[in-house]
C-alpha cells in the first residue's frame, strides 16, 4: 500500500520562491547582526536531555522533543518507574538526548564549554531551526527557525539599549511599520510579588501573568486565586493591572508603591536609565512601551524583558522577545556570567512581510537561457556553450533529452525562461545558432562566435 505523501504535523515544505524570500530575510538579519558586531556560531540540532530540562519551567519542559534511545540502550528503560506512574523518571531512562527547544540554552552551554577560547563580552548571533511539541496554529509550528543575538560577559545596561536598537534597526530595514516593543523587568515583578506577600510564589505569579493576552485579566486573577493567593493580594494586583500613562509615569507610580521593596526599586531604576538614554538616541521605527503584565514565562530571565508585537493589521502573536539573564551559564559550572539576548521570530516576521507585500518582487534566481537538445553532435556543442555561459555567471541549462521542440519550448514557458538557444545539425553546418526570445516570440540567427557576447 503506497504511503500517503504528507508532511509531519507542524512542519512545512518550501517552494523555490518561498526559499528565495526566506533567504532574503535571513541575509537582511545577518547583515544587521554583523553591523552590530555580532559573530555567527552554530550548535547541534540536538543536545543532551539534561541540558534542556529544568530551565524552561514545567510547561516548557513538556514541549521538548525527546529522542528515544536506540539499539542496546533501549534496555535501560526503567519499566518499573512506568508501572508506578513515575512518568518523568521513565522518560529520562528511555531518552538521553532531545531536539533543541531554543538557541539560548545551547548557547549558554557553548559559552561554558568554550570559555577559554572566547573574548568577553562575547557577541554572538545564531540562525538555526528549533523544535517544540506545541499545538500547531497560525504562526506557530513544531519546527521553525529562530534568530538570536546575545551578549555575555558584561552587566552594563548599555547592552539592553543595544538590543532594543537592534530590533529597531531590523524593522527599519524591513520597512515594517506598526511594530511595538513592550518592556518590563523581572525585578519589578519580584517586588510586586513581595508586595503581595507571595515571594515564594514568584513562578506561579509570572506564569499566570504571562497568560494575560490569552485568558484576560479575570482569567489571570482566577488562576492566582487557585494558587492560594489571598483576596487582598488579588485586589492589589487588580489595581496594578490598570496602570496608565507614559512609561516614566507608570514607573513613578510603581516606585511609590514599591518603596520598601529593594529589588523592585532596582528594576525600576534600570528601566528609567534605559528609557532616558533612548530619549537622547530615539528609536526610528518601533514604538516602545512599558507593560507591567509582560512576564515572559522562561525562568532564566532576571532583568529587563522585552517582547515585540506585530503590526495591528496582522493577527499574530509576538514576533520577537528576550531579556537579561544573570546566571544561565551557572547550570554548566560557569558562575557570574551575565548576559542578555533577544530573538527574532523568523517565521512570524516572514508571514507579516508576506501579508504587507514587503518582499521585493523578483528574488528567485531562475534559469536565464535554455539550450534545446537536438541530439547527435549538436548537443555536445551546445553543452560546451552552456559551460561557457555558466563560467561567466549566467544561469543556463541544457534540456536533458532529444524530444520534439514544442515540448522543450513548453518547458521553457513553464519555468519562465525567456531565452532559448537552438543549435541543430543545420545550424552546426552553418556555424550558426538561433536565438528565440520567449517573451516576444521572435527568433534570429547569429554566428556561433557571437553566442557569448549576445548573453553577456
Amino acid at each position: 500500500m503506497p504511503i500517503k505523501p504528507t508532511t509531519p504535523k507542524g512542519t512545512r515544505d518550501f517552494s523555490a520562491s518561498e526559499v528565495a524570500r526566506r533567504n532574503y530575510l535571513k541575509e537582511l538579519l545577518q547583515d544587521a547582526f554583523e553591523t552590530f558586531g555580532f559573530q555567527p556560531i552554530e550548535t547541534p540540532s540536538f543536545e543532551r536531555l539534561e541540558t534542556l530540562t529544568g530551565v524552561y519551567g514545567e510547561e516548557g519542559d513538556r514541549l521538548v522533543f525527546k529522542i528515544i534511545n536506540s539499539g542496546e540502550k533501549v534496555k535501560k528503560a526503567d519499566v518499573e518507574a512506568l508501572s508506578k506512574g513515575a512518568y518523568q523518571k521513565f522518560v529520562h531512562s528511555l531518552s538521553e538526548k532531545a531536539l533543541r527547544y531554543d538557541l539560548t540554552v545551547p548557547f549558554a552551554r557553548y559559552v561554558a564549554q568554550h570559555q577559554n577560547e572566547l573574548s568577553f563580552p562575547f557577541r554572538r548571533y545564531q540562525i538555526q531551526p528549533v523544535w517544540r511539541a506545541d499545538r500547531p496554529q497560525h504562526g506557530r509550528f513544531q519546527e521553525f527557525y529562530q534568530c538570536d543575538a546575545d551578549i555575555v560577559g558584561n552587566r552594563s545596561l548599555w547592552q539592553e539599549i543595544e538590543m532594543l536598537s537592534l530590533y529597531d534597526t531590523v524593522f527599519t530595514k524591513l520597512k515594517m511599520e506598526g511594530v511595538s516593543l513592550k518592556i518590563n523587568h523581572r525585578k519589578i515583578l519580584a517586588g510586586i510579588a513581595a508586595l503581595l506577600g507571595a515571594e515564594s510564589k514568584l513562578t506561579s505569579f509570572t506564569v499566570a501573568l504571562d497568560k494575560l493576552d490569552k485568558i484576560g485579566k479575570v482569567g489571570v486573577l482566577k488562576e492566582l486565586e487557585s494558587n492560594a493567593f489571598s483576596s487582598k493580594a488579588i485586589a492589589t494586583l487588580s489595581q496594578l493591572l490598570e496602570l496608565t500613562g507614559t512609561p516614566t509615569e507608570q514607573l513613578d507610580t510603581l516606585e511609590a508603591l514599591l518603596v520598601d521593596q529593594e529589588e523592585g526599586i532596582e528594576g525600576i531604576k534600570e528601566l528609567k536609565f534605559i528609557l532616558s538614554q533612548l530619549e537622547i538616541s530615539p528609536l526610528k521605527t518601533v514604538a516602545l512601551n512599558f507593560d507591567l503584565t509582560l512576564a515572559r514565562g522562561l525562568h532564566y530571565y532576571t532583568g529587563m524583558i522585552v517582547e515585540v508585537g506585530a503590526p495591528d493589521s496582522v493577527k499574530m502573536g509576538s514576533i520577537g522577545g528576550g531579556g537579561r539573564y544573570d546566571d544561565l551559564t551557572g547550570t554548566f559550572g560557569l558562575k557570574n556570567m551575565s548576559g542578555i539576548g533577544v530573538s527574532f521570530g523568523f517565521e512570524r516576521i516572514y508571514l507579516v512581510m508576506e501579508a504587507h507585500g514587503l518582499f521585493p518582487e523578483s528574488l528567485q534566481i531562475s534559469t536565464e537561457v535554455l539550450f534545446a537538445n537536438f541530439g547527435n553532435k549538436s548537443v555536445a556543442v551546445a553543452y560546451q556553450y552552456v559551460n561557457k555561459l555558466r563560467n561567466k555567471g549566467i544561469a543556463c541549462e541544457l534540456y536533458p533529452t532529444e524530444v520534439k521542440l514544442k515540448k522543450q519550448l513548453s518547458y521553457a514557458n513553464e519555468k519562465q525562461i525567456s531565452k532559448v538557444v537552438l543549435i541543430g545539425s543545420e545550424e552546426l553546418e552553418k556555424k550558426e545558432f538561433i536565438y528565440k526570445n520567449m517573451i516576444s516570440g521572435t527568433q534570429t540567427s547569429h554566428p556561433l562566435s557571437e553566442l557569448d557576447s549576445l548573453f553577456t
